[in-house]
């Protein structure tokens, strides 16, 4: 193995499952990292045979300090952490270290939610049948979470599907994407550390149509929890119509800017969020409506922001925009980029590959026709269309068949916020890029984007059930 593809000594090489392995790539170089033991089948039914020994959990006190200790051991090995995401994924180290700070706010945010886990009281002497009897609703866990995780946010969202489902009570069964395993194995390690019960928790690298497909089938998963492609979701949910299945998918997000928009704040923003992590980002910006009266301004200042984006190896602190996580990922941007010069696009900045890599890409003059308007790109390209009003712009970000996160540009927020109402999105932000997140906010879409809110305090909603106990009450 060479020195730069070593991982921390710490690192846990996985689970021997006897059933092969899986040879890990640095994206950028195609360097060699590790060989991760991959599950079957019938692995899965024996993590879900060892997950039901842990119900009912611990009391919601032991989970919360669980997540405490496991959130504290992160940060700790922040360094680590960031440097694996980075090898695994091609994600830039600087946006590395901010995942990885990102689940550390995660996990912290699901140890609140599982001290404050209870339920309500039901004002029976409200009514006269009611009178004499006390009521309450409890929250219990909905039994084992099926976990599936992309390859985008490696840690971060692993951490989103465990943090909610610990806090919860719920024993975990997770496949994490067979592109970046390792981010995920890492986390179990210090949940394990950090005092989760053995066997509360497995995580097991394989083939979505073995492993992912065993979870989803189990009679004994109560739940699912997935993000990824709008088709993977869509197949999961028909599979498995008697559950809960929770999808947090896909976007071609949009950003309107106004006339009044102060365009360099815009600009930056934009130029920053639209090829974080090269564009892998179901929020990357990827259409952008402009008001005609300040559209050759706004391209002006956008197109020299993304020219002077860096590209290069993740591990260089320098870097802005690292490599996609395939060769077949890059052909899709590709492929994207052309049908947009087809249908009358103008490539302003890059357009083409270094070493195989995609460059970060501008186009202009993005006709509502072409692909790159109404599909995920996932990559490092951003479309500019000029609209006649933001009303306009509502119109054609409304027209893609997704809904995750949009944004608006503005100077008149009151105006934005009824912009904001009209639109058919999960989440509209205001003066901010759509790819903005904090970990506790409720995050999901509507369309094709979803049907699910992450944020430790919204996943546990759907990782809970209510009960209700009427107790009579003597004299």
């Amino acid at each position: 193995m060479n020195e730069r593809a070593a991982l921390p000594g710490w690192w846990p090489a996985g689970r021997d499952f006897g059933a092969g392995t899986l040879a890990v790539h640095d994206p950028y170089l195609d360097h060699h990292i590790a060989d991760v033991p991959v599950a079957s089948a019938a692995d899965v039914d024996a993590a879900f045979e060892e997950a039901r020994r842990h119900l009912p959990p611990p009391p919601p006190v032991e989970r919360a300090e669980v997540l405490e200790r496991a959130a504290a051991l992160v940060r700790e090995r922040a360094d680590d952490f960031a440097r694996v995401i980075a090898l695994e994924a091609g994600k830039p180290l600087t946006q590395a270290h901010g995942e990885v700070m990102r689940a550390v706010d995660t996990l912290t945010f699901s140890a609140v939610e599982a001290r404050r886990l209870g339920g309500d009281l039901v004002p029976m002497e409200s009514s006269h049948a009611g009178v004499g009897t006390l009521g309450m609703v409890i929250r219990q866990p909905i039994g084992i979470v099926g976990a599936i995780s992309p390859f985008n946010f490696p840690l971060n969202l692993v951490a989103h599907k465990l943090g909610p489902a610990i806090a919860a009570g719920c024993p975990v069964v997770l496949k994490p994407a067979s592109a970046t395993p390792l981010s995920a194995l890492g986390l179990a390690a210090v949940l394990a550390e950090a005092g989760l019960p053995d066997g509360a928790l497995h995580v097991l690298p394989g083939a979505a149509d073995e492993v992912g497909d065993a979870i989803v089938h189990h009679p004994d998963v109560a739940l699912i929890s997935f993000t990824g492609s709008q088709a993977v979701g869509r197949a999961i949910q028909s599979a498995a119509p008697a559950l809960p299945v929770l999808l947090e998918l896909g976007n071609a997000t949009p950003v309107i800017v106004a006339a009044d928009a102060d365009l360099d704040d815009a600009t930056t923003r934009i130029a920053r969020s639209g090829y974080t992590h090269a564009g892998q980002s179901c929020v990357s910006v990827q259409r952008v409506y402009v008001h005609r009266d300040v559209h050759d301004a706004f391209v002006e200042l956008l197109a020299a922001k993304v020219a002077e984006l860096r590209f290069g190896d993740p591990l260089d602190p320098g870097v802005d925009v690292g490599p996609l996580i395939s060769a077949s990922a890059a052909d899709g941007v590709m492929r994207l980029i052309s049908d947009a010069e087809s249908a009358g696009g103008i490539v302003r900045v890059g357009g083409s590959r270094i070493d195989g890599h995609v460059q970060p890409t501008l186009i202009t003059n993005l006709s509502p026709e072409c692909d790159l308007s109404r599909e995920e790109a996932f990559g490092p390209v951003i479309g500019v269309a000029a609209v006649d009003s933001v009303e306009d712009g509502a119109e054609r970000a409304d027209a893609a068949p997704f809904g995750l996160q949009a944004g608006i540009f503005t100077a008149r927020v009151d105006h934005a916020v009824r912009l904001a109402e009209r639109l058919c999105f999960g989440g509209v932000l205001i003066n901010e890029t759509p790819t903005f997140r904090t970990d506790q906010m409720p995050y999901g879409g509507v369309k094709g984007s979803g049907n699910t809110r992450e944020g430790p305090a919204y996943a546990i909603r759907e990782m809970t059930t209510e009960k209700l106990i009427v107790v009579r009450l003597p004299g």
